[in-house]
């Protein structure tokens, strides 16, 4: 069954590229991935295969049923791309200005038709239901997984396996982890209210730009100082915008950032923190501090059972390069909720170019032959679960 499987993989890599390559060229952003979804659909459409369309937004969720009773397994792809200028120099570059696939999003959605389709050719011969859920708005809060949750993409699964290609590990290595695997992305504002003035005359006025320096730097000790030195938090403030004359002391900057954390209680501890950082800086200056704190997705808790298990299965692929034990990442993924309604785990595949750039960089790209390792190691986990 797996030989089978590896071979229709195989003789399906040019189209698995082809596909991605359509859509690194075709990208949109979340919310707003209407053509993707399309394209998504017309393919399930001329297989044959039952879909749903609009689920949650823009969702499509396609399901295969085996000729025989089985457990259900779902398996999911994200659409969506960034607004990011692509800066690469290869034909497939995006069309589209200021938006590209700079997070490898396209390579998952095509791993994933492909691997349908070969499943789809196996049911005869396969036992259980197989659910492929492609979610759009992976890179948005509040995302598109607890949308399409609410809307029923996990009705009746067993379990649920994802990957995300990574363009800084090795390709063909798969890497798993138990436990904590992604971290909680929370975002936060602080808004600074001083009060301006000349610049030739400081000691009449609240400088914001002062305040909020300081604001940064004591920002900088809550996870030096506050979190278990044993456990893991990231507090980074991304913007700090006070634009005024050169010679004219800001009564006003807002900061904005991002916390990462693996636990609930230190999620609670860092915004908890926050608040009175920036309450005591306020009263140091005499000025006023406001502070919006947005919880974003909770954290990817892989389950360990199901992790070992997923562990099992890709040292049982023979073309595969290696399977490695991963350290948790501190980006965040809303794979997380999927994880929180039924058991699963969620790994990476190695996908490093020649020319690698971190996800995220206008110059992302990816080795596409990991797309196969990843449907395979995918595929297999799936067929396996049956027994």
């Amino acid at each position: 069954m797996k030989d089978r499987l590896f071979k229709k993989l195989e003789q399906s890599y040019d189209d698995m590229v082809e596909i991605r390559r359509y859509l690194h060229m075709n990208p949109e952003v979340s919310f707003k991935e209407e053509k993707t979804a399309a394209y998504i659909a017309d393919f399930y459409k001329q297989l044959g295969i039952d879909i749903r369309t609009g689920v949650g937004g823009n969702g499509v969720v396609a399901r295969v049923k085996g000729s025989k009773p089985g457990k259900t397994v779902a398996m999911r792809a994200d659409f969506d791309a960034l607004p990011i200028q692509d800066q690469k120099d290869t034909p497939y570059a995006s069309k589209v200005p200021g938006v590209m696939h700079a997070c490898g999003h396209d390579g998952h959605t095509a791993t994933l038709l492909q691997l349908a389709k070969a499943l789809n050719e196996m049911r005869e011969d396969l036992a259980g239901e197989y659910v492929f859920i492609h979610q759009h708005a992976e890179e948005m809060a509040p995302g598109g997984a607890i949308a399409m949750i609410e809307d029923g993409c996990l009705d009746g699964v067993d379990v649920i396996f994802g990957t995300h290609l990574w363009s800084l590990y090795d390709t063909g290595v798969i890497y798993y982890a138990a436990g904590p695997v992604m971290a909680a992305a929370d975002r936060f504002s602080i808004k600074i209210q001083g009060a301006g003035g000349h610049g030739a005359s400081p000691q009449q006025t609240k400088d914001a730009v002062v305040i909020g320096s300081q604001l940064v730097m004591n920002l900088q000790q809550i996870v030096s100082r506050r979190v278990d030195p044993i456990e893991s938090a990231v507090l980074s403030v991304g913007s700090f915008v006070a634009d005024n004359a050169f010679n004219v002391i800001a009564d006003q900057a807002v900061l904005g950032g991002t916390v990462r954390t693996f636990t609930p209680e230190n999620r609670d501890l860092m915004e908890r923190e926050i608040k009175r950082v920036a309450e005591g800086t306020a009263i140091t200056n005499d000025c006023q501090i406001e502070v919006e704190y947005f919880r974003g997705y909770p954290a990817v808790i892989n389950h360990e059972k199901e992790t070992e298990f997923l562990k099992t299965v890709a040292e049982s692929i023979p073309d595969l390069k290696g399977v490695e034990e991963m350290q948790p990442q501190m980006g965040g993924e809303d794979f997380a909720y999927y994880l929180e309604k039924v058991p699963g785990t969620f790994f990476f595949t190695g996908a490093k170019p020649t020319d690698a750039f971190p996800h995220h960089h206008p110059r992302f790209d990816i080795d596409e032959k990991a797309m196969i390792a990843a449907a395979k190691t995918l595929g297999v986990a799936a067929i396996e679960y049956q027994k």
